[in-house]
């Protein structure tokens, strides 16, 4: 092995017992009783429109579809924004803006109770050509599925960090 070979491993061995010792544990730990198991427990609500659409089906996929017995239901409100910037000679518009806003909410099954209310926020440019509407519209699609993956990217990982610290969503002991 070459010295900046094990140079390069010692250092990357000392960094991982580093963080070892500094209370940090992987989110999704825990397998079956984990917090991916009570992500799967999450229905989520109907989301008018397109987006809608395409956020919902990005977190079934993210987290999981639950059984015949979810615990708790993810209510979502999109605001989708298309917003020209960037103006020719002729007062046409050279860019546009996309912006997808969610406020979501993590109610118990029952609507009693609400764990989490908060938003994401994803936004994306889009060049607009002269030559074509359809390769602008075509953009303005790809765009909006790019924004709803990331939009449920972040309500997922928000809800997971939730699960995993709040004593609301305590984790089951393991088994011997």
């Amino acid at each position: 092995m070459t010295g900046a070979r094990t140079r390069s491993l010692a250092a990357a061995l000392a960094a991982a017992l580093a963080l070892a010792g500094c209370g940090l544990s992987p989110v999704y730990s825990g397998g079956a009783r984990g917090v991916a198991a009570q992500l799967g427990t999450i229905t989520v609500a109907p989301i008018p429109d397109r987006s809608g659409y395409l956020v919902r089906n990005a977190l079934q996929a993210r987290l999981g579809k639950p059984g015949a017995s979810a615990a708790y239901r993810l209510e979502i409100e999109l605001d989708d924004q298309i917003e020209g910037f960037g103006i020719r000679g002729d007062d046409s518009i050279t860019r546009e803006r996309r912006t997808l806003r969610a406020r979501y909410r993590l109610v118990s099954a029952d609507g009693a109770r609400t764990f989490l209310d908060a938003t994401a926020r994803a936004d994306a440019g889009i060049d607009v050509v002269r030559s074509s509407n359809l390769a602008v519209v075509a953009a303005e699609n790809s765009q909006l599925e790019r924004l709803a993956d990331e939009i449920a990217r972040q309500i997922a990982a928000r809800i997971a960090v939730l699960m995993k610290t709040s004593p609301d969503f305590a984790q089951p002991a393991p088994r011997p």
